[in-house]
């Protein structure tokens, strides 16, 4: 999963390895002292990650613009509201629900999610439909692990997720905001079972701040970041591809595949460039766009005989 020289990226838009290196020690230092409960155990899977195959050798972007500008509407539509209103979330106690066409269904908590498969350190490329993009050092695990566990079953054909609903912490989830909520996403089976899609409890070897989807998200790094739900409470398997909140809102902006693609623009801009955050306020979009991101060897397998226009 190594860049080529074909896919460059400055050092002006990414953190030094050595301050990478000092900064992840400082976070697990600082954290390991302020984390109680579930936390704990969240804490302790992101300590020590391996070290994956899977990880683009890219420099990661600072943590700084990591948690500082996200998009996470149920806090806000400006770039730093998450990080300015994410407190208010209570992460812990936290379970998710497996449901549908699975063998074991139930709640499982936090701690027994986290058992599924050990840690790893996935450093991704992570592309948003908005044209910009970052390089960020996940730690979690392959989904297809916890889908095992609740054992899959044959007449499942799609993954269902869905976030946390909790008005009275996220401020944003009122029928005022324009956005049906709870927020909604689904994959493909196979995409799914993808060994680079992964669940992930944090960054930078430390549990995911609030803002960045704690205590766990989904992160599918050859499709545009919106795909990636955050706050996950539900996972369910079914035979038909489930509503997603974007392409139910806009369905001729936000396709249900989502894959990044250079060669199909959104209605508004194009997605042949990409500007690549921490390069400066003035940064151009200049960086190419990589078909899936920079995965297509690993995934456009995925989608042979598919029109990916049509299936945007």
């Amino acid at each position: 999963m190594r860049n080529d020289p074909k896919r460059p990226l400055t050092h002006a838009d990414v953190t030094p390895k050595e301050l990478f290196l000092n900064r992840r020690a400082l976070m697990a230092g600082a954290l390991a002292g302020s984390v109680t409960g579930s936390g704990l155990l969240a804490a302790a899977a992101v300590a020590k990650p391996a070290a994956s195959p899977y990880s683009t050798d890219a420099a990661p972007n600072t943590l700084k613009d990591i948690t500082s500008y996200n998009n996470y509407y149920e806090f806000g539509f400006g770039k730093e509201d998450p990080a300015q209103n994410a407190g208010r979330l209570v992460t812990d106690p936290w379970s998710v629900e497996i449901a549908g066409l699975v063998d074991r269904p139930g709640t499982w908590g936090l701690d027994d999610v986290l058992r599924s498969a050990p840690a790893e350190e996935r450093i991704y490329r992570f592309r948003c439909v908005e044209a910009w993009s970052m390089v960020i050092p996940w730690t979690g695990f392959p989904l297809a692990a916890l889908l095992n566990r609740a054992g899959v079953q044959p007449s499942a054909k799609y993954v269902a997720f869905q976030t946390l609903y909790r008005p009275s912490q996220m401020p944003m989830q009122t029928p005022g905001s324009g956005i049906e909520w709870p927020y909604v996403e689904g994959l493909r089976l196979d995409e799914a079972m993808h060994p680079l899609t992964i669940l992930a409890s944090g960054l930078y070897d430390a549990p995911l701040p609030n803002q960045s989807g704690a205590p766990l998200r989904l992160v599918v790094p050859w499709k545009y970041g919106f795909k990636s739900i955050k706050a996950v409470v539900k996972i369910t398997l079914t035979d038909r591809q489930p509503p997603t909140t974007w392409n139910r809102m806009q369905p001729n902006e936000y396709g249900f595949y989502a894959n990044v693609n250079p060669a199909v623009d959104h209605p508004r801009w194009s997605q042949a460039t990409e500007r690549r955050i921490g390069g400066g306020l003035f940064s151009s979009r200049r960086v190419p766009t990589l078909p899936f991101n920079g995965y297509g060897e690993e995934v456009a397998s995925l989608y042979s005989g598919m029109d990916l226009r049509a299936n945007y």
